[in-house]
């Protein structure tokens, strides 16, 4: 779950209230828009129906143990060019007998602030073990978790790959070395913890997204976003229902 580190969370959090404009020092703005139609946020599965997902922070099964603010049912939305070429990615990879499977995509700033409140509660440890077994829980704001997240602006998707039988069933994940949202360097796309099958695994998929636009962030082999960016001063914060 990648983040922007440099803020000012006063000021980014009188935006969200305020519908401000974006600062001088990059902040992005705040859209006014109501609706995922309004924000031109498109379902993945009008593109790819057949696509997989586990929409993690639609339910429980996430770092912060419940649901998160802004996911009112487990889908994925995208600004329309990173939906489109996501798509022909899914395409691509049913030649080899493989798909993907998506994590997280466009995510609503108020799920950002909950991560925020999250970190920020000391006394609540118990995803450690999943999800941070190495780090303090103090050590997550900053490189990890921020006020603003690339995910916010509708073109930032988190995803791993699965491969299938040659009658395209029976689909399991590839070994990546880590769970999903794994804080550690375990993580990050080229960690030499990884054994050499692990980093194969990742390449296919980097090389995969890569081939449609799209660039990894290197602490989170999972993480991916297209480039350019459709709008890249603008977050948004319209539920994902």
């Amino acid at each position: 779950m990648a983040v922007n580190s440099a803020f000012r969370p006063a000021l980014f959090f009188a935006a969200l209230l305020f519908g401000t404009h974006a600062f001088a020092d990059g902040t992005p703005t705040l859209s006014a828009a109501k609706t995922t139609e309004q924000a031109g946020l498109v379902d993945i599965r009008k593109l790819a129906p057949d696509i997989a997902e586990d929409i993690k922070y639609a339910g429980s099964d996430n770092f912060v143990g419940t649901p998160v603010d802004g996911y009112l049912a487990p889908k994925c939305f995208l600004l329309k060019p990173a939906a489109e070429a996501l798509a022909r990615v899914e395409r691509d990879l049913h030649t080899q007998h493989q798909r993907l499977q998506i994590f997280d995509c466009y995510r609503p700033a108020r799920a950002v602030a909950h991560f925020v409140r999250w970190a920020g509660d000391l006394s609540d440890q118990r995803t450690k073990p999943a999800h941070y077994p190495t780090l303090d829980k103090g050590a997550l704001l900053g490189d990890y978790i921020a006020p603003v997240s690339g995910h916010s602006r509708g073109a930032t998707i988190d995803l791993t790959m699965m491969q299938c039988d040659a009658a395209d069933a029976h689909c399991k994940p590839l070994d990546m070395g880590t769970s999903f949202d794994y804080f550690g360097t375990l993580a990050n796309t080229e960690s030499p913890q990884a054994t050499p099958a692990q980093h194969a695994n990742r390449e296919v998929l980097r090389a995969a997204m890569e081939r449609q636009g799209f660039r990894n962030y290197a602490m989170e082999w999972w993480h991916y976003t297209l480039t350019p960016e459709p709008t890249p001063d603008t977050i948004y914060d319209v539920p994902v229902q």
